[in-house]
């Protein structure tokens, strides 16, 4: 008997449009690869494994950390689930591991669908969708969350792509940011200070991903005239991927690890509208009232 293992990811959606390809996983709705002319934009890992290292995932109703699991808002306490006891936090938000539905799809096209159901720390009733649309060397994705309880709730949402350019080391490879300000953060990784950029953190000028250390929310970003906010990576030959994120992101966290498989080092850049621990510290998270909708836009394009 031949014994066939599920997809740790969960079931993919492919896309395609020209010469280029994306694949979406069904657990936490994750960018899971994108390549255009046979180049890969999204490092690839066995199809045996979950998802490493948040790879892709979306984050929702927060990104990062909020410190012990534990915060108030409006007079009123909660206690979230510690899911990363390193630091003590509740990472993450709570659809990382979610099996999420499929919408709708066509050959370029596909939209998913997971609620967030009220449970202990989070008592409040979301219906979540993410689209990614394709179009030529050009992907854009669109969140969508709606309250469908009675009471306002508190959201930020992020998201955590992986970024290369294939044929060439992510460690030769550079990446430029024009943000002035950086988070500091204390040894639980929880914001204390936006400083200005200091040497090992400043971008605005392009550095190669190997010289950096990174776990690091950027701010203050200039904007163009559609509100949105950008971070390039460039090979020595030229080629480029840029990652962009709309008015609603204010924050973009670069993170390098060496915990990626197969990858000596990887680079996240990850759009999220709230710095972490954002449900204490009130600092730009959204309240959505009943029956509301909040859509929001990031996305990546290649120029190889």
């Amino acid at each position: 008997m031949t014994v066939t293992l599920a997809d740790p990811t969960g079931p993919r959606f492919h896309l395609s449009d020209g010469d280029a390809r994306v694949e979406v996983t069904t657990v936490g709705a994750a960018l899971r690869a994108f390549e255009v002319s046979g180049v890969d934009l999204v490092p690839r890992y066995a199809d045996t494994i979950a998802t490493p290292a948040a790879s892709g995932v979306v984050l929702v109703p927060w990104p990062n950390r909020v410190a012990e699991g534990a915060w108030t808002q409006h007079g009123k306490s909660y206690q979230l689930a510690v899911s990363e006891p390193a630091t003590g936090a509740a990472s993450h938000g709570l659809l990382r591991f979610t099996s999420y539905q499929p919408v709708s799809q066509t050959s370029d096209a596909v939209t998913l669908t997971a609620d967030i159901v009220p449970q202990t720390g989070y008592p409040f009733h979301l219906r979540t969708t993410v689209t990614y649309a394709l179009s030529g060397s050009a992907l854009t994705v669109t969140h969508t969350i709606e309250n469908l309880g009675a009471e306002p709730a508190p959201v930020a949402l992020g998201t955590h792509p992986y970024l290369c350019i294939g044929g060439v080391d992510t460690a030769d490879v550079t990446v430029q940011l024009d943000a002035p300000l950086r988070a500091v953060i204390d040894d639980r990784l929880i914001p204390i200070a936006d400083d200005p950029v200091d040497e090992a953190t400043d971008l605005r000028t392009p550095r190669r991903i190997g010289d950096l250390d990174l776990n690091t929310a950027y701010s203050g970003m200039p904007r163009d005239a559609e509100g949105r906010v950008r971070a390039v990576l460039a090979a020595p030959d030229g080629r480029t991927v840029e990652l962009w994120a709309g008015p609603d992101f204010t924050r973009l966290q670069l993170f390098t690890t060496d915990r990626y498989p197969g990858q000596p080092v990887a680079l996240a850049i990850e759009p999220m509208t709230a710095p972490a621990n954002a449900f204490n510290s009130g600092e730009d998270l959204h309240w959505i009232e009943p029956g509301e909708t909040w859509t929001l836009e990031w996305g990546i394009t290649a120029a190889l």
